[in-house]
This record gives structure tokens, sequence and C-alpha cells, in this order.
């Protein structure tokens, strides 16, 4: 095992396994293109994410290997993943419930997009960070 490192006021292995780190690629590889289909498509970007099977595949991913990164930096990027797809399903039942009344139909088209710009955003950070081989913030 690889000599520990202080990483985020913990105690964790410096280097997770290199599947691992391949896994999380691909995870956000499948968020990227589930918001690249709400881009390009008629689907919002937040629509596409969270009922589109790619992120749903991404999600179901890191649960299976959520324990096989538990103590290393790599456990940060897939509670990132994870949080990311569950405030974005959040986000859009909101916007479902504001756009059930009139006058939250505006207010509902403003969070969708505000979302959509959220995501596009918590991907890139993430896969960015992920590159770099940077934990990600709590």
């Amino acid at each position: 095992m690889p000599e520990p490192e202080i990483l985020d006021a913990r105690i964790v292995p410096a280097v997770p396994r290199d599947g691992l780190v391949t896994l999380a690629h691909v995870i956000y590889a499948l968020h990227a293109f589930a918001v690249l289909s709400g881009v390009l498509t008629s689907a919002t970007v937040v629509g596409s994410f969270v009922s589109g099977l790619p992120s749903i595949v991404a999600v179901i991913l890191n649960y299976l290997k959520r324990g096989e990164v538990r103590g290393t930096w790599l456990d940060t990027h897939f509670r990132w993943q994870i949080r990311t797809f569950w405030f974005a399903l959040l986000w859009i039942l909101l916007a479902v419930a504001l756009a059930l009344t009139l006058i939250g139909i505006p207010l509902a088209v403003i969070l969708v997009a505000g979302a959509g710009l959220w995501i596009i955003y918590r991907v890139v950070r993430g896969w960015l960070a992920l590159q770099d081989r940077r934990s990600m913030p709590m």
C-alpha cells in the first residue's frame, strides 16, 4: 500500500487503483454526453441530465463503486457526481412544481436555465480536477 499523505485534513492513500481513475473519467464522460444531448437537442440540459440514460448509468456506477473509492481522493469525485445528479433532480422537480402555476412559469424557466448552467459548471470543474488528480471540495 502506498505511503499515506494528508489530503483535505484527512489521511488517505495517495494513489487509488488506476482502474477507478479511469472509471471516474468514464462517469464524467457519461455526464458530459447527457449535457451535450441537452444542448444539441430539444431537451433541456437539466432534463437530459436527470432523465437521460448516460447520467442514470453514471450515477448507478457511482453507487456501485463508491465503496472501492472510499478513503481515497476519488471519493470526493464520486460524491461530487452523485450530489450533482440528485440536486439537478431536485431543481427540475421544483421547476415542474413552479410551472404548474401560471405565475411560476417564468421562474421555472429561469430555474431550468440556471440549473443547466450549474450542471455544466459541475461537470467541467469536476472533470478538470480529475485530470489534475485533485480532490473536490466537500
